[in-house]
């Protein structure tokens, strides 16, 4: 019996792992706040844990209830498209009009610029339909597959998720020397407007 729970405990960490480590826009997310030292912990702990939540809902058999309301998805999708599309123009802005000194903003914030970061990852996670899907339904359905080991299976897939943000998010840190040039920002900055706006679409045109 210990074995199965291993076996399928790796098995959920695997298949979450591979879902969760594909460029998407919360990964850009991550990235830029773990590079700046910038409310890395509150950040990764929120994309941890939702991610725990859906994982634990797809694994209860909420996914049955979500795939019934496939309208609520699409107004997930509206929102999370247009919230998307608006971030990447914002980082496409701070890449045509560097601010002075902002390759050097790698240490403290302030209260609002903090607060802002946590509602920022909120949205791109809670906004996200495809985080539904991955979570709730895919991870959800193959859960169900092990019977009795499905949470081993979810716990598996959480662990994957909290390994993948957290090093991520710590180990973007050592991206620090070479962002300390205005030049690296800058080409971070186009990564993530592209991601953004990109993904942004997708979700707008998929509504």
């Amino acid at each position: 019996m210990t074995n199965g729970i291993i076996t399928a405990a790796l098995a959920g960490f695997g298949t979450g792992l591979s879902l969760i480590v594909a460029i998407g826009a919360q990964n850009a997310f991550v990235l830029r706040q773990g590079a700046r030292r910038h409310a890395v912990l509150a950040v990764v702990a929120i994309c941890a844990v939702s991610d725990a939540v859906l994982i634990a809902l797809g694994v209860a058999g909420v996914g049955a209830f979500v795939t019934a309301w496939p309208a609520a998805l699409t107004a997930v999708g509206i929102a999370g498209g247009g919230f998307l599309v608006c971030y990447g123009v914002l980082a496409a802005r701070r890449l045509l009009r560097p601010t002075p000194g902002a390759a050097l903003e790698t240490e403290g914030a302030a209260a609002a610029s903090r607060r802002r970061a946590v509602l920022t990852c909120l949205a791109m996670t809670w906004l996200n339909p495809h985080v539904y899907l991955d979570t709730v339904l895919l991870l959800g359905s193959l859960a169900a597959d092990r019977g009795e080991l499905r949470w081993a299976f979810g716990i598996g897939a959480g662990l994957a998720s909290l390994t993948w943000f957290g090093t991520l998010g710590y180990g973007a840190r050592l991206l620090s020397g070479v962002l300390a040039r205005p030049a690296a920002w800058r080409v971070l900055d186009g990564f993530v407007a592209a991601t953004m706006v990109t993904m942004g679409g997708m979700l707008l045109a998929g509504a």
